[in-house]
Formats: C-alpha cells, sequence, structure tokens
C-alpha cells in the first residue's frame, strides 16, 4: 500500500496494492506510537476499496476519518 501524505496535481488513484481506480476517497489516519495526536497521515481509496483500507486501519486503531477525496481537497484549500 502506498502512503499519499498529499494530493498531487495529477489524477490522485486508490492506495490498494495494485489499484490503479480513480481515487473518491480519503482515510485520514496515525499511528499513536509514532505521530503526534494532531498528525494525519492520508491514503486514498476508491469505492472498491474504501471499506477494505478502512478496516485495515480501524482495527489497528489508527483511522481518524474517512471523507469524500473532494472534501478533503477543499478543505485543503485556503
Amino acid at each position: 500500500m502506498l502512503d499519499n501524505d498529499q494530493v498531487s496535481e495529477e489524477k490522485p488513484i486508490c492506495s490498494a496494492k495494485g489499484c490503479r481506480a480513480d481515487a473518491v476517497w480519503v482515510l485520514a489516519w496515525n499511528n499513536p506510537k509514532l505521530h503526534t495526536p494532531e498528525r494525519r497521515k492520508t491514503w486514498l481509496a476508491c469505492e472498491e476499496h474504501r471499506e477494505h483500507l478502512s478496516q485495515f486501519l480501524g482495527v489497528r486503531g489508527f483511522l481518524k476519518d474517512v471523507v469524500p477525496l473532494a472534501e478533503w481537497e477543499s478543505e485543503e484549500t485556503p
């Protein structure tokens, strides 16, 4: 899986291994053993992989938020 800390100018793609589908979700997470509480790492997900990636992070207690990519981008733009 890839770690997409920033959405690039290119079309964002899903972070699931081997997936090249367009991303439509942002999964914000952090590992409390490594990151400060306010730090958010991100994975991107297509519709097909959103649940799988969310479960992967959730089981580990890392998942903090799941938001539509368009909403995430609008929040990031000042």
